[in-house]
């Protein structure tokens, strides 16, 4: 009988291309990741690896086997959903990526709701990059990932993840309100206005910087990123002392100490753009009783953050 967990370990390596990138991602050092390779190579009794250069390739019997191992993962996992079902009360551990926004406005209170309503979930949470998160749910390293969308640049999509929307929120303009903020921030009606002013944005690669280069260059003018982070409350304090000016979603100002009524002007875009927040699991989970618990607590608090904030 062949051992799954290596079994696992050759799927891994398909996915990652490299035996470190699977030994990091499993928390294992490569040297045994590589043990259990080569003991379940001989315990099939064909070869699976061969060297390219330094580049290590499946054979065509390693393929066959990955395909297969799939079906078994799935297997295993519906099967102990399937247990868990029989149980009197909601049990289980998920692990759970979500985006700062996400954890600063939504987490902290679905993790209280979940706690009261089904005692006997375990939340682990950790804090992701979207794009990230969406592979590493497909890997089988989360169980649920909360993700988002900007207009016009579509999330990579990965086979076997089933997605569902949680709640939009408006993309807007803000600026300084402070009665000692540069004239030119005072005078600023539409986006086009901005074009001499500094901006802070997201590194390049964020499907946010993308967003808003464009929104900038279709307004005319090519923004001057002098602050560049992915940590969306830095923005609103940077925008609130009146260093630089931001596309924010509306969300990102729930729970702020730096509120948008005192600290903070915004402006509507053209056309009211706005962020898509969803979940997404992989389909073989769908019967995992805790997944669904703590999904419907997820909709439940975005329902509640849309009515207050949105």
């Amino acid at each position: 009988m062949l051992d799954v967990k290596r079994l696992r370990l050759l799927w891994e390596l398909d996915r990652r291309g490299t035996v470190i990138a699977v030994a990091d991602a499993l928390h294992q050092s490569s040297s045994a990741v590589s043990q259990q390779l080569a003991l379940l190579e001989r315990e099939v009794g064909v070869t699976l690896l061969r060297r390219s250069g330094r580049v290590l390739e499946l054979t065509p019997a390693a393929q066959v086997l990955v395909a297969e191992t799939e079906n078994v993962l799935r297997a295993v996992e519906q099967a102990a959903d399937a247990v868990q079902q029989k149980q009197p009360q909601v049990t289980g551990k998920l692990r759970v990526a979500a985006f700062q926004t996400a954890m600063l406005a939504l987490l902290p209170q679905a993790i209280q709701r979940i706690r009261r309503n089904h005692p006997g979930v375990h939340i682990e949470l950790i804090q992701y990059e979207p794009e990230l998160a969406l592979r590493e749910t497909w890997l089988r390293n989360f169980d649920l990932v909360i993700a988002e969308q900007y207009p016009e640049h579509a999330t990579e999509q990965f086979a076997g993840l089933e997605s569902k929307p949680l709640t939009r929120d408006k993309i807007q303009l803000a600026l300084p309100r402070t009665p000692d903020s540069s004239p030119e921030f005072q005078s600023v009606k539409t986006l086009s206005d901005t074009q001499h002013l500094p901006w802070v944005m997201e590194p390049k690669g964020t499907a946010t910087r993308h967003f808003a280069e464009q929104a900038c260059r279709l307004a005319g003018f090519e923004p001057d990123v002098r602050f560049e982070t992915a940590d969306l409350q830095a923005h609103v304090r940077l925008v609130a002392t009146g260093n630089a000016v931001a596309l924010l979603p509306s969300l990102v100002h729930f729970g702020s100490p730096y509120s948008k009524a005192n600290d903070i002007k915004l402006l509507d875009l053209p056309g009211s753009p706005r962020r898509t927040i969803f979940t997404a699991a992989r389909k073989s989970s769908r019967k995992n009783a805790a997944l669904k618990a703590f999904r419907q607590v997820l909709e439940t608090e975005a329902a509640a953050l849309q009515t207050e904030t949105i």
